[in-house]
């Protein structure tokens, strides 16, 4: 059985600030396990994707950037009858922040958000809908906070005729901002709807934002098992048994609030811990087996 492990074109915006290669370290232990493994880009041309029998979407960091050339190569692998990992239609529904509104109406604890769909307008309005006094804007299809804004009454007037013109091109949400990730955002692992580890990260000084790009720090405490089920509901809505789920979010009055299911391309944290990686190679093969 032949693995592509699925990376994307290297790019130091997304690496920045990352110690070890996660994907090397997953790779030199998967071949070590036995498995015929090979690292591939997913938009190189020069890849014939037949002669693999699955593909670990692992690290397309840019996908968001290529969202169609993305889709329309994942259906490639499907019609190539190649099992893709995580499933296509788990990657095609998580690829687009519209799927909170789906989780929330699951009736499970997501931070409250409305959707501007593209060549629509952008106004004071949610301050009052959100009774927040600050706002978080972000792209609907987006990674890594790209053009993610924060919008309060003293720069709305400004903010409003930068968010008038991304909405020129693209969807983009609309969410209250949550005091709360000032305290960090957890991030919970799961390898086939089993739990795993978790991360903290928490912003730098007058910031929000978490990723490591931006100068946000990452602690690894022992959660409380109560935040550990939380987070695992999140998986059991989806329809279809996924290799890896990143469920990220903050604490709220000590209870656990989605932010992102990250199904697509989440950084794992694995940190060469012989014992994740094992964790790891243990999902992937009940689910190639």
């Amino acid at each position: 059985m032949k693995i592509a492990l699925v990376s994307y074109k290297k790019q130091e915006k997304f690496a920045q600030g990352v110690t070890n290669d996660e994907d090397t370290e997953l790779l030199n232990f998967l071949t070590g396990k036995g498995l015929d493994v090979v690292p591939v880009i997913w938009n190189d041309n020069h890849v014939d994707w037949s002669t693999f029998n699955v593909a670990v979407i692992k690290s397309p960091w840019d996908y968001h950037n290529h969202l169609t050339e993305f889709l329309t190569w994942l259906n490639t692998l499907e019609k190539l009858s190649i099992k893709v990992l995580n499933p296509v239609e788990i990657i095609q529904w998580n690829s687009h922040k519209k799927y909170l509104r789906d989780i929330a109406q699951n009736g499970l604890p997501v931070i409250a958000a409305e959707f501007l769909d593209k060549g629509s307008d952008f106004d004071s309005r949610f301050f009052e809908l959100f009774g927040t006094d600050k706002l978080v804007v972000k792209p609907c299809v987006s990674a890594g906070a790209q053009n993610t804004l924060t919008v309060d009454k003293n720069n709305l007037k400004e903010r409003t005729e930068e968010i008038q013109q991304l909405l020129k091109t693209e969807d983009y949400i609309v969410q209250p901002f949550v005091e709360e990730i000032k305290n960090g955002e957890w991030s919970f692992l799961f390898f086939n709807s089993q739990y795993s580890h978790c991360s903290l990260k928490t912003p730098k000084k007058d910031d929000f934002r978490v990723q490591h790009y931006h100068g946000g720090s990452i602690s690894y405490p022992t959660p409380d098992p109560l935040h550990i089920e939380q987070a695992g509901a999140y998986l059991k809505t989806l329809p279809q048994s996924t290799l890896y789920a990143r469920v990220d979010g903050v604490l709220i009055n000590n209870s656990f609030t989605l932010m992102e299911l990250e199904l697509i391309e989440p950084y794992l944290f694995l940190n060469g811990d012989r014992n994740l990686l094992e964790n790891y190679y243990r999902a992937l093969m009940v689910l190639i087996s």
